[in-house]
């Protein structure tokens, strides 16, 4: 009986061990460990080494204190020094619209496909 609870001892330890490290991945912001799958890889450019993603905007930043693009915006493969600069982007500015309708949840102004609420979804039950 003893050398039983030591082999099972033994697999339970292993299997913790294996679960603490299967669940403990980190992810920094120069590589590219996004678990949303909508977000662009990390820019492989020579002139910044540090990126930040920025979700309000749907572009990466640089923030590489070292880089002279520190600050700046980065969109299909330029940089761009302000908002304002990026917003002129035609091909940003498109991409930003269809992101926007496409999370838009009303749909219009159809009244047949709108809820009052929590819990006004369809109902079932059970059987």
């Amino acid at each position: 009986m003893g050398k039983t609870k030591t082999v099972m001892t033994g697999i339970l330890s292993t299997a913790v061990l294996i679960g603490i490290t299967g669940c403990s991945s980190s992810g920094t912001a120069t590589g590219n460990s996004n678990s949303n799958s909508d977000i662009p890889p990390v820019p492989d450019d020579t002139n910044c080494t540090n990126w930040e993603w920025d979700d309000d905007d749907g572009v990466w930043e640089c923030e590489d204190s070292n880089s002279r693009y520190y600050g700046h915006y980065f969109y299909g493969g330029k940089y761009y020094n302000s908002k304002s600069s990026l917003l002129k982007n035609t091909s940003y500015k498109k991409q930003q619209q269809s992101s926007s309708s496409s999370s838009n949840v009303s749909g219009g102004s159809d009244s047949t496909n709108k809820s009052s609420g929590f819990g006004s979804g369809k109902k079932s039950y059970g059987g």
